[in-house]
């Protein structure tokens, strides 16, 4: 669903049109060069814009042909609809309604006329019989534009017509111009293309003519009755008949109504009496229709037994139908009417009875405004029947100010004697712009928006009931003479503050048009490019203090005082209660020039009061750099005069060259668009971390960037391109299946409703979307579907199919996870907490015990969160009773937990779980599997075991199930099973999962060669490898153990594997060269010149093995490494072949995985590495400070490095767990400075926020220790105090390897004496929780 504002209807008397054409209502009007199809108020079906004129002066349509023919000053379109010529809309006419919703009609140009150059602008246009044009100016000209267009008939006249109109069968033309107060009928004398000739006499009235309206007949047989009503100056509607066939006139006077006579109010008060009057006229054909309409839905009430509430209305109506009349009907500007039935018209013996009144009534708001200029004082009338039951009859108002009012009714309401408060309902307002839209400025709460177009034309708009309400409604108008560079809009859009090239203007639009209050003149270097208002240091709504500043980061700052009272006349100027004044100047105290500075989006909240300046401040503005460095600013007033003070509150450095576009909203979400217009970045700016990163298509420009944000402060963000809108939303961090952080949920075409691009776009606070496209307005509402392609691929749950809330859509997709979440499971897996998730499963089988579809299930099961956030001193337990703790799930806390899991299992695979999708039900039901398996060998493993085991069933399984987005098994599952003292176990359950027959994809997909820390036991398994390469095929070939088994130096059995491939062709030669002794420089040669072949063949593996036969290691792991891309192969071969003390494999961790690691943020592997290569202490390290820190590389890491991926929130757990772990953690630890830990766990707990595990994040803050600062420095003479002593809890299980010695690498790192530290006192851990938002 969506609101339309088409555009400004021009002020001309034909600018609107309306007829039914093959059963569908069609509204045509004019609006600046662009020509608006309507099917119903908010149904737009065509757009259509003339390049070549700048505005359209007339339009009409044909309603038995559908075409429309529109006018400039220059030249006449006419155009057709599609599917015309072969009767597809004919043919389905009784489906008229249903198709048209299907395949709505366009209209293609099918000829231009050019107009005469002498020609007067004005011009009318009428459609006659069989696709006849009617053209009125200084002559008329009749063309015929069935086939080609052709001039068929044209006659000069003596003055230029104002009106022209074809009567419904084309025998007469009504024609009157400008102030005459002759009506011209031309009565049609031959027809042909050849011979077409008219005649004409005159119907006098005795002042100007104003207005012509033919009857419309109930069919065309009927027609040739013809019956003509026009009004003049003198007040009175004349109806005019053909009394006589035969007669020379033609037409007839046959009555007039006295407008102002019918209509008198009866109030004595002189304000609400108008001497200007309005009348339409409600056809027979019409009225019938709608008050048959009225007795069905009467009908239907009262077999319902419900109770009519307009029964006497009703009555009244059906008596006046039974004449058959047509209705006239006056009325005035407030609101009086005056109906009059006129029965046999045309009838020679009229008799006083034929002209009766039907009702005189009152509140009959028609939108008539108060202050409107002479020019624009007028408005038309279009009734017509409309085929909803609700409403069945239909007004159009089209006044001359700028609006089409779309009005409905019912005629029993209308014309009830009885008063009624209201009579009539306002559907919708077409109105807005007649010139394109350059820009839309949202309030901070984004209930009033101010759009503007090139001419420097504004309107205001708000929207109304609370702003829940899909439609806006025309607040003000703003024309300024200056060129306005940046709006702002103060107090819901009551007042208006325009930035100019040299000065502000303060605007009150609380009157339409807006009065402008004052001027201000400014001087300051540069060009100003950011227009903000600032905090305000104390709350006085009457002030306001409103800042710019240019690109060469000077910068000015006015005190506004708005005025009292409003302005109520729209010409006035000035007021002597308000005024604007420059208050002070300020430079920002930066290096860099800014590209460009803008205000962030209010994302729902406006500027509020700040008494001190610092990062916690909201943030009021985002800059950026040619180098792409991102800031955010906010300020703050002094109350003694000096000069604002800014702070930047976050720099991103983004790595983007000549940033083309960058938005921020005030949650600290920045977006950021590429030099090329095509790449969009989204990153966090509280932690610079890179959420989400996207390359469109070339032709895919962004040009607008828009945030908003749900009530609870979920990010939306709207990515404007030429034709189109997308709408993108925040997802919660998915660490496991490395899901994407943003996805677009919605994405809005606009190429079928305009061929306009689009000029700017913003959301309102509402949650719908606003997009300016020519002088259009659509109005986007927050509702999207379900079934929609984009957002069916969503974890979307089962029974919240349908249309569903933006907001609440967003807030599912990025909310807190219910406990039973697979998200939330995994990640207390992870954090140690395996006997919670024991109790959270066993919660919800007791919840699913008796669970039916459509009960509400508690997100908690049961559990009290006092449970769930452990002390300090369980933490690293895993293995508390909390089946002592009281809560309803003590009834199944003797279950074996086994059973508990296979009897949830079973209730899984026929429930529909609320909270959860059925993908999440799937992959729960997994989890609830793997935990079952891990506790049957729990008391056998240690943690890091379990969390292994755990996480390797999850993968095996989900592969199995060819998941599109199985987990994923990186290298911080490798870093869990390294870290174990379980390892057999863990060896022995993963050759089980393979069968027994483990190859080398299968170990590469476990990681067993890289955490595997007995070098004999490593061998073993190498060769168990090497053993089942070989016999994995039937023909068993000695070429895919080749390699394996040169890596453990076994040559021997190789060649007597060769010795059994008879059928190989390369048996001979490969047994002959492998029978010779390869410690000679000969036959070494003779190995690299077979493994240079190789790689020439691409044999990169068999290659790989030739480089061992030549014993040169190195370059074998080479290939492997580049040429196979395989970094675990590299490593096997390189400990297997010599040791994990081998300077191969030293070379390999130092100059190959610790860059790789740094380049792309892998923490995990930066660890291992650093572990194998045994620097302890930077292993550590490199779980908190930038890897390429320590390894002193001047290279930039990549774009993916700066990834939230990057910052793993388990990373958190596995530091804590080696910070005490050895005497080098230790030392490791004591260099990391106390506001680099805290600034990890503080990030750590936002990111657990951020997947939606906010238990978790507050179980971090409440008991995390810090360690004990030593109260000396490091750097004193003595030497180093011992590490131990920073331990809260003294352990005697540290392991001391500081006698290691360190390689040249290690102290190239920077491992040696840290620098001078404070004192680091441990903050109170209430300060941590206020840090976090608890």
């Amino acid at each position: 669903m969506r609101a339309i504002l088409p555009g400004k209807p021009q002020a001309r008397l034909q600018a609107v049109c309306t007829v039914e054409w093959e059963g569908l209502r069609l509204v045509v009007y004019i609006s600046g060069n662009g020509l608006m199809i309507l099917s119903g108020p908010s149904n737009l079906l065509q757009t259509i814009y003339h390049e070549d004129c700048d505005a359209l002066i007339a339009v009409t349509i044909d309603e038995l042909s559908g075409k429309i023919a529109t006018a400039s000053s220059h030249e006449i379109h006419v155009y057709r609809p599609y599917g015309k010529e072969d009767g597809l809309l004919k043919v389905f006419s009784y489906l008229m309604l249903r198709i048209q919703e299907l395949i709505p009609p366009e209209w293609s140009l099918q000829c231009a006329i050019p107009r005469p150059d002498q020609e007067p602008e004005d011009i009318t246009l009428s459609w006659g019989t069989d696709e006849e044009l009617l053209v009125g100016s200084d002559s008329l000209r009749l063309f015929q534009t069935a086939a080609e267009e052709a001039e068929i008939w044209c006659r000069g006249l003596s003055r230029p017509t104002r009106i022209a109109k074809f009567s419904y069968d084309a025998n007469f033309i009504a024609s009157t111009g400008r102030y005459d107060r002759l009506i011209k009928l031309w009565r049609r004398q031959s027809y042909g293309s050849d011979d077409t000739r008219f005649d004409f006499t005159y119907l006098p009235h005795p002042t100007a003519v104003t207005s012509i309206h033919w009857r419309r007949p109930h069919t065309r047989i009927q027609a040739s009755d013809h019956v003509l009503y026009s009004i003049c100056g003198d007040h009175k509607l004349r109806i005019w008949a053909a009394m006589d066939q035969h007669g020379v006139q033609g037409l007839q006077l046959w009555a007039e109504i006295d407008m102002q006579a019918s209509v008198q109010p009866r109030q004595l008060n002189t304000s609400l009496q108008s001497k200007d009057r309005f009348a339409f006229i409600i056809d027979n054909q019409d009225f019938s229709r709608t008050t048959v309409a009225a007795v069905k839905r009467a009908a239907q009430l009262e077999a319902d037994n419900v109770e009519s509430k307009q029964q006497h209305g009703l009555e009244h109506l059906a008596e006046i139908a039974k004449s058959s009349p047509e209705i006239c009907v006056v009325l005035d500007r407030h609101g009086h009417m005056s109906a009059w039935g006129l029965e046999n018209v045309g009838c020679k013996a009229r008799k006083p009875t034929d002209v009766f009144n039907i009702a005189h009534v009152e509140n009959l708001d028609l939108g008539f405004l108060d202050y409107v200029s002479s020019m624009d004082d007028n408005a038309q009338l279009y009734p017509f029947c409309w085929e909803q039951p609700e409403a069945p009859f239909v007004l159009l108002a089209h006044h001359f100010d700028g609006r089409v009012e779309w009005l409905e009714c019912r005629l029993e309401e209308l014309f009830a004697p009885s008063p009624l408060q209201k009579r009539i309902l306002r559907k919708t307002l077409w109105t807005g712009h007649d010139g394109p839209v350059k820009k839309i400025v949202r309030s901070a709460s984004g209930n009033a928006v101010i759009s503007r177009t090139n001419d420097n034309e504004a309107l205001i708009w708000t929207q109304g009931n609370g702003g829940n309400h899909l439609g806006l409604t025309l607040h003000s108008s703003l024309s300024c003479p200056e060129h306005i560079h940046r709006s702002w809009l103060l107090k819901e859009g009551n007042f208006v503050i325009n930035l100019h090239d040299a000065s502000i203007s303060l605007w009150d639009a609380r009157c339409s048009p807006a009065a402008q209050i004052t001027s201000v003149p400014f001087d300051i270097e540069g060009h100003p490019i950011c227009l903000v208002q600032l905090p305000e240091p104390r709350l006085d709504p009457k002030v306001v203090h409103i800042a710019t500043i240019t690109a060469k980061k000077q910068g000015l700052v006015w005190e506004v005082l708005l005025p009292k009272n409003a302005i109520n006349r729209p010409d006035a100027q000035g007021s002597s209660v308000s005024h604007m004044k420059q208050l002070c100047t300020f430079q920002l105290d930066i290096k860099e020039n800014i590209a460009f500075m803008l205000p962030v989006d209010p994302a729902g909240s406006a500027v509020w009061t700040s008494s001190s300046l610092d990062t916690f401040a909201k943030d009021i503005a985002i800059s950026y750099s040619h180098d792409g460095r991102l800031r955010t600013w906010t300020a703050a007033l002094a109350t003694d005069g000096s000069p604002v003070e800014w702070l930047v509150t976050s720099i991103v450095e983004t790595g983007i060259k000549n940033p083309s576009l960058a938005s921020a909203n005030s949650i600290r979400k920045g977006a950021l668009v590429d030099s090329s217009k095509t790449g969009l970045t989204i990153w966090d700016m509280r932690s610079g971390q890179l959420e989400y990163s996207i390359q469109y298509g070339h032709l895919d420009l962004i040009q607008d960037l828009d945030w908003s944000s749900t009530p609870d402060d979920q990010a939306l963000l709207a990515v404007g391109f030429p034709y189109k809108v997308v709408v993108l939303a925040q997802m919660r961090y998915d660490y496991l299946n490395v899901g994407p952080a943003w996805v677009p949920l919605r994405e809005i075409y606009i190429k079928d409703s305009t061929p306009h691009p689009i000029g700017d776009s913003t959301w309102l606070g509402s949650g719908n979307l606003l997009v300016g496209a020519g002088n259009q307005l659509f109005i986007y509402d927050k509702l999207v579907d379900s079934s929609d392609d984009m957002v069916s691929d969503l974890t979307v749950p089962v029974h919240k199919q349908g249309q569903m809330n933006l907001f609440d859509l967003v807030t599912f997709l990025n909310g807190p996870l219910p406990l039973f979440h697979p998200q939330y499971l995994s990640q207390c897996i992870l954090a140690g907490k395996l006997s919670q998730v024991q109790r959270i499963i066993r919660g919800l089988y007791s919840a699913l015990k008796f669970f039916t579809d459509g009960d509400e299930l508690d997100s908690f099961v049961s559990i009290s969160s006092d449970v769930l956030i452990t002390d300090a001193q369980t933490l690293n337990g895993g293995t508390q009773d909390y089946n002592s703790r009281h809560d309803s799930i003590d009834e199944v806390k003797d279950y074996r937990f086994e059973d508990v899991a296979a009897s949830l299992t079973t209730n899984l695979n026929s429930l529909s779980v609320p909270h959860l999708s059925s993908q999440d039900q799937m992959h729960l039901k997994d989890m609830v599997e793997c935990v079952s398996t891990v506790t049957t060998q729990q008391r056998s493993m240690d943690d890091n075991a379990t969390r292994y085991l755990l996480f390797f069933r999850q993968h095996m399984i989900r592969k199995h199930q060819a998941t599109s987005n199985h987990a994923i098994f990186t290298y911080r599952e490798i870093v869990w099973a390294y870290h174990s003292g379980s390892q057999d176990i863990l060896v022995d359950l993963t050759s089980r999962q393979f069968g027994g027959r483990m190859l080398w994809e299968n170990a590469k997909e476990c990681g067993l060669f890289m955490w595997m820390s007995d070098l004999t036991s490593l061998t073993l398994q190498f060769e168990m490898v090497a053993r089942n390469e070989y016999t994995k095929t039937d023909e068993k070939n000695p070429i895919d153990c080749s390699l394996y088994y040169l890596a453990l130096k076994k040559k021997n059995v190789l060649l007597g594997l060769w010795r059994m491939a008879a059928w190989n062709r390369e048996q001979a030669s490969t047994q002959r060269l492998l029978s010779n002794n390869f410690q000679e420089a000969r036959w070494k040669t003779a190995a690299l010149k077979n493994a240079y072949a190789l790689l020439g063949k691409r044999r990169f593996g068999y290659a790989a093995a030739f480089f061992l036969l030549a014993g040169n290691l190195q370059d074998a792991v080479n290939v492997c490494l580049h040429q196979m891309r395989d970094l675990q192969l590299a490593v096997a071969i390189a400990r297997v072949y010599e040791g994990d003390d081998g300077s191969v494999l030293r070379l390999l961790l130092e100059d190959k995985v610790l860059p790789q690691a740094a380049l792309e943020g892998d923490r995990w592997l930066a660890t291992w590495a650093f572990w194998m290569l045994g620097k302890r202490d930077l292993a550590l390290r490199a779980l908190i400070s930038p890897i390429h820190s320590l390894l002193g590389t001047p290279e930039s890491p990549k774009m993916k490095a700066k990834s939230y991926l990057a910052n793993d929130p388990a990373l958190v757990v596995l530091y804590k767990q080696l910070r005490g772990k050895t005497l080098q953690t230790l030392r490791g630890a004591l260099r990391i400075s106390p506001k680099e830990e805290w600034d990890f766990v503080i990030r750590t707990a936002r990111l657990y926020d951020r997947m939606g595990c906010d238990l978790l994040a507050l179980d971090l803050v409440r008991n995390w220790e810090f360690l004990l600062q030593p109260k000396e420095t490091i750097s004193q003479p003595e030497g180093p105090p011992d590490p131990r002593k920073m331990l809260r809890r003294r352990s005697s299980l540290v392991v001391d390897d500081l006698s290691k010695p360190k390689s040249p690498t290690g102290m190239k790192a920077g491992v040696g004496r840290p620098p001078p530290q404070k004192v680091f006192e441990e903050p109170e851990s209430n300060s941590l929780l206020d840090n976090f938002g608890f």
